[in-house]
């Protein structure tokens, strides 16, 4: 994008350069000419009003009195009727500069001066005019270069912006550009992560609150269903057992839909391995901790590894830090452990501030809440993100502020195309 921009630029500046400076080469040319011929005109105006008077009172021509008017290395010749032509000054030579002025007696003056010292000067004036396009298209080139470059940065920023938005990462951006259509692009990416964020977080309860109905009434449907398989008339229990199947089928179909909705999420989940994950993503945040006299000290268990899209755990961590860099105090903490519970790996993020305020815990994680000012979306989108991939964002301490970060340890069946080592087993 920015060579295009680039190339654009400098072509527009080229041609117009092109469009401009062959026709004032030509004019300035041709001024030169015009300035050397009027002033030898000029002069020999001056000679052929002389002469004329001279005649005129039958005096003898001398050309001593107009030799004044001879520029350098140039020549005079005067022509007469009952006159020999008389001549002053230097030969020209072959390429010269002629003017001719009528007097009387059907004579003329001609005066003539070589053409070097002109075609010199129009060399000089057309070099000068060069200079001028080379300049122009040169300065055209560092505008075109700071112009591309103040263009493509954008763009690419948004592009990388629309590239998360597509990866599940819906937080807003608050980087604005300058330029009035690429800020109303990065306004609507905005909106629009905004909207996808709520959609995402309303399908989510929804599918929570369907499932959760829908297994209730299955189980209380099976509670009733059992005793009924058992009952003295056999058609009766034969009907209540085909119920039972039935009501048995329905619960795995919805076990396979709930699992299915919970992989498109986690479509581009993958293995991550956090003892190089995490130092990278707290790099960052190391630097701004430390202009503010804060420390980021890590602690990560080896060998741990999380099932997590990456851009999705790059943005949640961030939000973390972020949080404790703009509301919290002292050092900041960043762990992984294996959790309690099998199959899950805890990453905490703490700091030694003061905490959170009991009346604002219950409400960290909602939409639009905020105690210290700021938005109050990227805590709720970080819960989003994180719950996207199968995991969880819990507040696990008040004071000081702790917010734990579960995600799920990956097993086989989790990453298509990966042959993963058979478990072994004795023959």
């Amino acid at each position: 994008m920015r060579r295009r921009i680039l190339l654009a630029i400098l072509l527009a500046v080229t041609v117009t350069a092109a469009v401009l400076g062959i026709p004032l080469g030509i004019t300035t040319w041709r001024l030169v000419e015009n300035f050397y011929r009027e002033n030898l005109a000029s002069n020999a105006r001056g000679v052929a009003a002389i002469l004329d008077n001279e005649l005129a009172n039958g005096q003898e021509i001398d050309l001593d009195q107009v030799r004044a008017a001879v520029p350098p290395n140039g020549q005079l010749t005067v022509r007469a009727n009952g006159l020999i032509e008389k001549r002053y000054g230097t030969p020209p030579g072959p390429s010269a500069i002629t003017e001719s002025v009528p007097i009387a007696r059907e004579g003329t003056v001609v005066l003539s001066i070589p053409a070097g010292p002109m075609h010199a000067r129009q060399t000089q004036v057309t070099l000068l005019v060069v200079l001028l396009v080379v300049l122009s298209v040169g300065t055209g080139a560092v505008v075109a270069t700071v112009t591309a470059r103040r263009l493509a940065r954008p763009l690419r920023h948004v592009a990388e912006r629309a590239a998360k938005l597509g990866g599940g990462d819906f937080r807003p951006d608050p980087s604005r550009y300058g330029v009035g259509e690429l800020d109303m692009v990065a306004e609507a990416l905005d909106a629009s992560g905004s909207a996808l964020a709520q959609l995402v977080q309303r399908e989510r309860q929804l599918v929570g609150d369907v499932s959760h109905q829908l297994r209730s009434r299955l189980t209380a449907l099976q509670l009733r269903l059992e005793p009924l398989t058992v009952h003295p008339d056999t058609e009766v229990a034969e009907e209540s057992k085909a119920a039972q199947e039935q009501a048995d089928r329905l619960a795995e179909a919805l076990d396979e839909l709930l699992a299915a909705a919970r992989a498109a999420r986690e479509v581009g989940a993958e293995p991550v391995e956090l003892s190089e994950a995490l130092p990278e993503m707290s790099q960052e945040w190391r630097q701004l901790l430390r202009a503010q006299g804060r420390n980021l000290r890590l602690k990560i268990a080896d060998g741990l590894t999380v099932r997590v899209t990456p851009a999705r755990l790059r943005e949640v961590i961030g939000v973390l830090l972020d949080n404790a860099l703009q509301h919290g105090a002292g050092t900041v903490s960043l762990a992984a452990r294996r959790g309690d519970a099998d199959g899950t790996v805890v990453i905490e993020v703490g700091d030694t501030g003061s905490g959170v305020p009991d009346e604002l815990a219950p409400h960290i994680f909602e939409r639009g809440f905020s105690g210290g000012g700021s938005t109050g979306v990227g805590l709720a989108l970080a819960r989003a993100l994180v719950e996207a991939d199968g995991g969880r964002l819990e507040l696990s301490g008040k004071r000081p502020a702790v917010f734990s970060l579960f995600l799920k340890i990956p097993r086989p069946g989790d990453v298509g195309e990966v042959r993963w080592p058979a478990e072994r087993v004795p023959r």
